[in-house]
């Protein structure tokens, strides 16, 4: 039997034990107790609406119709063009607009990749709990099958002292005597 446990891991062991407190809290408590989701600041609302709003096909047709607007009155318009040709101003908003879009989307994604590395780090958590308790069940289960098998074998052996005592059957040549 020794054989067949496994050596656990201290990291394995303090999950498993962090593991079974929680459980134990669930039963004695009756609901789980979910962590609670914090409020997002006024910044992450902001990053995070900013992020969706640039992220999606309604903005880049928007900004391509006004940008072709933007081009189309400039040229169309050469006498009064308040943006001629090399389109200076038009690459100064562009220039601005991305100046300050790629940081408040990159706040945005930090916040996100920090919510999926939780996540990640509980589903590491349960799997590796599940895995150590399917080990126990098959520590479990080879002990079950261990016990039965010297059972059975006392379950023969005794049969076969009773068929020898009772003369219905000579005891084999090899076998041992009660």
């Amino acid at each position: 039997m020794a054989s067949l446990t496994h050596k656990v891991h201290d990291a394995e062991a303090a999950l498993l034990a962090e593991l079974r407190q929680w459980r134990r809290a669930i039963r004695t408590d009756g609901e789980p107790a979910v962590p609670a989701v914090p409020e997002l600041k006024i910044g992450q609302r902001i990053a995070d609406s900013v992020a969706a709003t640039m992220g999606s096909w309604r903005f880049i047709i928007i900004q391509s119709i006004i940008l072709l607007f933007w081009v189309a009155a400039n040229i169309v318009g050469f006498i009064r063009a308040w943006d001629p040709y090399p389109f200076i101003l038009l690459n100064l908003a562009l220039s601005f607009q991305a100046a300050y879009a790629a940081p408040i989307i990159m706040m945005s994604q930090n916040r996100q990749q920090d919510i999926d590395r939780r996540a990640a780090e509980s589903d590491y958590k349960i799997n590796v709990k599940a895995e150590l308790e399917i080990e126990l069940l098959h520590q479990k289960l080879d002990q079950l099958r261990e016990q039965e098998v010297l059972e059975l074998t006392k379950a023969v052996s005794d049969l076969t002292a009773l068929l020898n005592r009772s003369g219905i059957c000579e005891p084999a040549p090899d076998a041992p005597k009660p």
